[in-house]
């Protein structure tokens, strides 16, 4: 990767789902090889997989001066109120055992329909408002949202403009816990 940064061919490079132990094993290999270390992270962030992050992911990348893009801040969907009525066909969780299998609880499912109370408060949709919460995360410098159509994107785009206050964030993380997705 030094050797493509030093031809002007990338500008910087990055981990995915690292640990923090991987992270800071990156770093010190980097500088020990004179070489360019990470400079970027990507690990998952939502309301219901938080806990990894804030807890190990942020702290690492703060103490290296890292920035952060998050994917999968609608948890496949679910954020959205997408599977509020059913599973429908097609859908990531539907075409996925495992992902229907970690979010797609009856828990989970409760607390979605919490959440678009909050964001009707707040006068947006609960992904919006889902997005929002994600870019005001310590460390996040951008969010990856997977929108599969333009509509979905220029919905998703909407959330640049919510402010997160102390009142939703602390309402937010009474309905998702900062524990969220502890394994």
């Amino acid at each position: 990767m030094s050797d493509l940064i030093k031809q002007g061919k990338v500008l910087y490079w990055g981990t995915s789902e690292h640990s923090a132990e991987q992270i800071h094993a990156a770093s010190t290999a980097a500088k020990e090889w004179y070489a360019y270390p990470p400079r970027v992270e990507q690990p998952q962030l939502s309301l219901v997989a938080r806990h990894r992050y804030h807890t190990e992911v942020q702290p690492a990348v703060e103490e290296l001066g890292m920035g952060v893009v998050t994917w999968s801040p609608l948890a496949s969907g679910l954020l959205s109120g997408k599977y509020d009525d059913g599973l429908p066909e097609g859908a990531r969780l539907w075409r996925s055992e495992n992902l229907r299998n970690s979010y797609l609880t009856e828990d989970n499912k409760q607390r979605v329909k919490k959440f678009k109370t909050l964001a009707d408060e707040v006068g947006v949709t609960r992904a919006q408002l889902a997005i929002a919460w994600c870019l005001a995360q310590k460390g996040v410098s951008s969010v990856i949202t997977g929108a599969t159509k333009l509509e979905q994107l220029k919905h998703n785009l909407e959330a640049l403009k919510v402010q997160i206050t102390p009142e939703v964030s602390k309402k937010i993380d009474e309905i998702f816990p900062p524990t969220m997705g502890k394994k």
